[in-house]
Order: structure tokens, then C-alpha cells, then sequence
């Protein structure tokens, strides 16, 4: 294939922090669209360690049922060690991080993003501040 290309775009946006859920699907289709790919893969890829990305429902009670699984799974309220150390009480939201991930890969075909009906792609903020935030997007493909 040598007619393959590599496309770098960037996403930037402030969040709230908290907990905030931000539905990233039609960012990134636009961006797919402009860099003018038809056939490939994006790898969706947040900057920095107290946020997160995946797929979802982006729907009302999700968007409330992932904040209380994640308090369940990893309290804001524990003695973390993080917290000790740098004094910014977000220890919890590095874990998050960690259990979500940093990046995504999302193939495409004829300029669309292979997604399910019920599927998002979706920026998890973690952290106990607001942020101002960057998604790397890096489009392979034809």
C-alpha cells in the first residue's frame, strides 16, 4: 500500500472537571472528514494522566451510571498516597486514568467512523479542577 498517509489533527477544549462527560464523536468525524481519509484507522490519544477516553451510550442515565461506578470502583474520599505526596487531593483521578486508559483506536471506511448505533466516543475528565484539555488524533489510511 503505498499510497497509505499519516494526518495528526489536534482537539483542544476546557472542561469542568468533576466528573464531566463530553461527547467527542462528531470532533472527531468532522476532523475525518477535513483530513480527507476514506479507508483506515484513528487512534484517539488524551494528553496528560487524570482524564480518560472510551466508548458509550452517551445517554442521561450513563451519564450518570459511569460517575457512580467509578466513585465505587476508586472513592475521591480514599488515603491515597498521591494526595501525601503532591498535596492536590487527585489521586483518585490518576487511578481512573489508569483503569480507562489514554487512548482508543476507531477504524473508518469510506470517510466514517465504524461505530455502533449506541456508541460514542467520549472524554472522561477525572480530575478535581477544570482543565484545559488536548485529544491527539492521528489518522492512518487512504
Amino acid at each position: 500500500m503505498d499510497n497509505v498517509r499519516v494526518q495528526t489533527k489536534e482537539l483542544s477544549f476546557s472542561t469542568k472537571g468533576n466528573g464531566e462527560i463530553i461527547d467527542l464523536t462528531d470532533k472527531i468525524q468532522n476532523a475525518l472528514h477535513e483530513a480527507k481519509f476514506k479507508d483506515g484507522i484513528v487512534t484517539c490519544f488524551v494528553v496528560g494522566s487524570t482524564s480518560g477516553i472510551t466508548t458509550i451510550e452517551y445517554e442521561p442515565g450513563l451519564l450518570q451510571d459511569l460517575p457512580n461506578l467509578m466513585e465505587k470502583l476508586i472513592p475521591v474520599n480514599d488515603d491515597y498516597k498521591h494526595n501525601a505526596t503532591w498535596g492536590d487531593g487527585n489521586g483518585f483521578s490518576h487511578l481512573r486514568h489508569s483503569l480507562i486508559g489514554a487512548s482508543l483506536t476507531i477504524p473508518f471506511e469510506k470517510g466514517h467512523l465504524l461505530l455502533g448505533t449506541w456508541q460514542q466516543v467520549v472524554f472522561l475528565e477525572f480530575d478535581n479542577t477544570q482543565r484545559q484539555r488536548t485529544v491527539i488524533l492521528q489518522f492512518m489510511g487512504v
